[in-house]
């Protein structure tokens, strides 16, 4: 891989809230299709919960018990396939209740992080069924420093900043965002790129959950905010190559990060 290049996936999904079956069923599918005819893809993105999708009624019986499954597959599908995953999140059952977690598989299978959801969604009842996590998520690919963060944690600017200083230059979103938040989702999204001048692949569902819809336009944003891939309201593999060394390029013109005033702020 070239350590500045990568040729991204993201797989806007449809997911069958409280049926672990379908969705992993339908994962594969798209994994399978993602990679099919030789595609040589760097880096493959899911969306928020794909596991059980938000029936948090029935998260403690429906979650992954310390993600034995998702890794198993995961780790199993990434070395075949030499490819790196950020696996999206699933509900992740462990001694003390159920998390939000996104784990980061290498091209050998390996996983190399996991990132449990610190700000818990109150508008969809999340802090009454999950638990938060408690640490940052970032790890290396291909040499190159990756932040991690969940859905709403993309409203907390620090969050997307504490990572940049930590030297990320992208950043990965998997998301449930619904409707009608729709300018909120791009607008958000597009700060978090601009301000930390850094990528941004954030990868949303598609489909109805309840009440509840969700609209995809999964994104791929570069340092300038620029959009260089976008869904639209489907299921869908989204496709994009990004280049790393623009991060330096746009950090150098507008030298953000060294005009910073921390003591004052």
């Amino acid at each position: 891989m070239n350590n500045e290049k990568l040729n991204i996936a993201l797989l806007q999904m449809d997911i069958n809230a409280g049926n672990p079956e379908a969705n992993f069923a339908k994962l594969e599918q798209m994994l399978e299709k993602a990679v099919s005819g030789g595609r040589k893809l760097d880096v493959i993105v899911f969306p928020e919960m794909w596991n059980t999708g938000y029936a948090l009624t029935e998260i403690e019986e429906l979650a992954d018990a310390n993600g034995e499954r998702t890794k198993q597959f995961l780790s199993a599908f990434s070395a075949k396939h030499q490819v790196n995953i950020v696996a999206g999140s699933i509900a992740e059952s462990k001694a003390d209740g159920v998390y939000n977690t996104i784990y980061a598989f290498d091209r050998a299978g390996e996983t190399i992080a996991d990132y449990s959801k610190i700000h818990l969604f109150r508008l969809m009842d999340e802090e009454k069924y999950l638990q938060a996590g408690d640490k940052l998520g970032s790890f290396q690919l291909g040499g190159q420093e990756a932040g991690m963060m969940i859905c709403y944690d993309i409203r907390f600017p620090e969050l997307a900043r504490k990572l940049a200083l930590g030297g990320a230059k992208l950043l990965f979103v998997p998301a449930e965002w619904p409707n009608p938040r729709l300018h909120h989702w791009k607008t958000l999204l597009s700060a978090r790129a601009i301000e930390n001048q850094m990528f941004v692949i954030a990868c949303n569902r598609v489909g109805q959950s309840g009440e509840t819809s969700f609209f995809g336009h999964s994104l791929v944003l570069d340092p300038w905010g620029e959009t260089i891939a976008e869904g639209g309201e489907d299921e869908a593999i989204i496709y994009a190559e990004i280049d790393l060394s623009l991060v330096d390029t746009v950090r150098g013109k507008i030298p953000v990060f060294e005009d910073r005033r921390p003591n004052l702020y």
